[in-house]
Parts: structure tokens; sequence; C-alpha cells
């Protein structure tokens, strides 16, 4: 699977109608901002104005703590940030991605020509290419690098005048190990999602902090209104609302605590998570996730690992306890299945 959160390809495969499904692939948040109060008619209607689009900025400047000298610009969603940005540093260049990671990354690198190598986490600080990108917390197993590692590789970087590049797509989780109150001088681009934290994914908006050079260059090539009227309002509503977040980080803590035990309790091994996917490593991974799909339940498998399996968190206590059942069933169907 390439990417969770279509359905689509879950019905054609297995039946059913999209009511009928609970959709743990992906890692965006079950419970979701309430938008609707905030979306304007005028958002809908006129054409995004400055002033609304200023007013997102501002919002963002402060939920993500920017330093002063450093700039940001906004996007409809990062996945167009992730494919612009080897254009934007120039794709004749090379580039070392950490890994296993968010696959879109290396396929939009070697989509545009650039010289790419995977490499692990312990590789990072050896790497010779002209920029080093990494995901934080990374995508799938949930591994947090300390900003005194992003600042030592960021120093690397600035000494052959390449680019850190840190996606962050799921720091609103954990805002204190965010970089970017950090990059300061340093030669460090920094991806922020909106609709994973917020649960409005659909909305597509994102950010891209760094060097104002660079920043400006997106906005060029997104031009006039890239983002939309609605994202404008909502955005700059839900990045303001620190009470919200507080509570929801506190919130989706204490349910991952119960749906990792959940799976503890099945004798399930966890190789790493974040307050909105945990990682799971069993030998029969993919047939596990073709058992929970004939229950109409989606998870995400990886075509690089047979043992791993992503799973997004329940939208309730009724999800979790139908999770917990069809898991157990399915579990037992495929490890039957395997001692014949």
């Amino acid at each position: 699977m390439q990417h969770g959160g279509d359905l689509s390809k879950a019905i054609a495969a297995f039946g059913g109608t999209e009511s009928d499904w609970m959709d743990l692939s992906t890692g965006i948040n079950p419970v979701a901002y309430p938008a609707a109060e905030h979306i304007t008619a005028r958002g809908l209607t006129d054409l995004p104005g400055e002033r609304a689009e200023n007013a997102l900025i501002e919002a963002a400047r402060q939920a993500y703590n920017l330093s002063p000298n450093s700039a940001i610009a906004a996007a409809p969603g990062t996945q167009a940030i992730i494919t612009a940005l080897p254009y934007l540093l120039g794709a004749n260049c090379s580039i070392s991605i950490i890994g296993p990671t968010y696959s879109s990354h290396e396929e939009s690198w070697k989509g545009a020509g650039a010289t790419v190598q995977c490499i692990s986490k312990e590789q990072a600080h050896e790497a010779t290419t002209d920029h080093l990108l990494l995901v934080n917390p990374n995508n799938p197993d949930g591994h947090i690098f300390t900003r005194e590692e992003l600042l030592k590789l960021a120093a690397i970087k600035q000494q052959n005048g390449g680019y850190l590049i840190v996606d962050e797509a799921f720091m609103d989780l954990y805002p204190q190990a965010s970089i970017i109150p950090q990059i300061k001088d340093l030669p460090i681009l920094v991806l922020r999602s909106f609709g994973k934290f917020f649960g409005l994914a659909g909305l597509r908006l994102g950010f891209l902090v760094g060097p104002k050079e660079v920043t400006e260059k997106l906005q060029n090539q997104f031009g006039s209104w890239a983002v939309s009227g609605p994202a404008l309002d909502v955005g700059r509503a839900a990045l303001a609302d620190l009470n919200w977040q507080t509570e929801m980080r506190s919130s989706l803590k204490s349910e991952m605590g119960l749906f990792s035990t959940l799976l503890k309790d099945q004798n399930i091994s966890i190789v790493g998570q974040t307050d909105l996917y945990i990682l799971i490593e069993h030998p029969l991974a993919h047939p596990l996730h073709n058992a929970l799909a004939k229950e109409r339940i989606w998870t995400r498998v990886f075509d690089f690992s047979e043992n791993w399996m992503r799973l997004g968190l329940p939208a309730a206590d009724s999800d979790r306890q139908r999770f917990a059942k069809s898991f157990k069933d399915a579990l037992q169907t495929v490890e039957d299945h395997a001692a014949f």
C-alpha cells in the first residue's frame, strides 16, 4: 500500500460500503476540529484575500513558535510541498533519506531526477549527499530525533551548502520536540501538516518553514490563491485555539494508551508509536491485514516488510471494542491456517 485512507480500494477488494468500514489505515485524528463553525460565507464565495492569508500565517508563526528570521509559506497540503521541493532546491543534486519512512519523499526526489540514497538513522552523520531528509516523528515507527541530533546534522549540511529537510507531519502531538524554534541561521527546512492532528485532511493545508529565499520560491511556484478560503478560515482558527490543542493532546495520549494495552494483551509486539498510530510486528502481518479486511477493518501494511502493520487510532470506545473482537478472531484464523 502506497498510502492509507482510500476505502475505495478496500471496498473494491472486499466489498461493503463506506459506512461498513473502520478505517485504521491512516494516522489522521479521528476526532476532528469543529471546522464548520469557522467557515465563512465569504471564504466560500470570494477569492482568497491577502488579509486572510496574513492572518493564517501569523497564527502559524505563533503556533509553531517561529524564530524572527524564519519565514513560512502556506500550501494546499504538505503533499504539494513534497512534490515541489526537489525543483525548488535544484533537482540535479543528491539527497539521503532516512528510512524506512513515508515513501512519497523518495518518489518525488527520484521523479525529479535527483540521486537518492536511502539510509538508516545510524548512518545520518556520515551522509555525504547535498541534502539530508528525515521524518520526525518518523512514519511508520514513531522514532523522534532530538533537537540536539538535528542541530548537529544541520551543522554538517551548512558546511557543504545543503539543507536538512525535516518533515514534522505529526509534530503537533509533541510541540516541545519541534526543531522550528531552533532554526535561526541554520539551513533547515521544515514541513508541517495541518490535516493530521486537526483531523481535517480533506481541507488540504500545509506549511514550509525555513529561509525566505526558499519559502518565496514555493509561493511563486504555487501562484495566487494556492490556499482556499475555507482553509484560510479554519486554519487560522484552529492554529490559534491553544486550549483545544492542549486538551486534544491529552485525550489522544489516553486513547492510545488504551489501544496499545489492548494489543499487548494479545501478545502483539509493538515496534513503535505516536499518539495517532502504532506500528506492530507479526510474522503474518499481510494475511492478518486481509483477515481484518474481511471484517471491514482497513489497516496499513508495507511492501518492504512482511512483518509490519500500522494501525491508526479508533475513533471511540465502541470502535476499539469492535477492533478487539475482530483482531482476536482474525489472529486466530491466520495462525490456525499457518499451522497447516
